[in-house]
């Protein structure tokens, strides 16, 4: 193993396409059950496409099986886990789930927006956890990135009236409404690109997922209902 710092480790998951996503250390009541020992927690994911080529290139990609992206995330962090003497922590493995979300609102500048989705104020709703780290140390952290909502002072939220099935509202996300326009023929623009209403959102737009990205997530999502 090789010496251990939180630079070293957001380094070696950079290379790997994970982008390190905040790190913070747990209250003592939060080490229970498979997080007694873990001290540290380093959030890893992705930030608009740019660890989408890793993707692309890996086996899992090719291989025509279920959760391509679930499989390559695992194979990925599990292999830092195993380098870096930590232990690897996934959103989408339970029940019981780890609190990713809010977990990631304490590492980061991260908001709720009208959709429902959290928002960065510079990546906007366009990034994703993946995975975690959990070290046994108590490791020093750097300093907490800082932002406020951009949703407080967005002019119109032109988000809410992008979906052509009006799925978001006051009231809540209608999955089901959303689900059925998608296995529609009308819902190929938003299968093919992604969400209408995330796209219509003006913060971010630099970290626009690419149509191949936004059609796996569209469609996981979709056979997931």
């Amino acid at each position: 193993m090789i010496a251990l710092s939180l630079a070293a480790v957001s380094a070696a998951a950079q290379a790997a396409g994970l982008a390190p996503r905040g790190a913070l250390w747990l209250d003592e009541a939060e080490r229970s059950g498979p997080l007694v020992a873990a001290r540290t927690v380093l959030l890893l994911g992705a930030v608009g496409s740019d660890g989408w080529p890793a993707f692309a290139a890996s086996a899992e990609a090719a291989d025509g099986q279920r959760h391509p992206l679930d499989r390559w995330s695992r194979r990925v962090v599990t292999e830092l886990a195993q380098r870096f003497g930590a232990m690897a922590l996934f959103p989408f493995e339970g029940p019981p789930y780890f609190p990713f979300q809010a977990w990631g609102a304490r590492a980061e500048p991260l908001y709720v927006s009208p959709l429902g989705m959290y928002i960065h104020p510079r990546y906007g709703l366009w990034h994703s956890y993946r995975g975690a780290l959990a070290f046994a140390e108590a490791l020093d952290l750097p300093p907490r990135e800082q932002g406020a909502s951009p949703c407080d002072s967005c002019v119109g939220r032109p988000c809410l009236a992008a979906c052509p099935v009006g799925a978001f509202t006051a009231a809540g996300y209608d999955v089901a409404a959303c689900a059925d326009w998608l296995r529609s023929g009308d819902g190929g623009t938003c299968l093919a690109g992604g969400c209408l209403a995330r796209r219509a959102c003006p913060v971010g737009r630099d970290f626009t997922q690419r149509p191949q990205q936004a059609a796996l997530h569209m469609a996981a999502f979709l056979a997931g209902r």
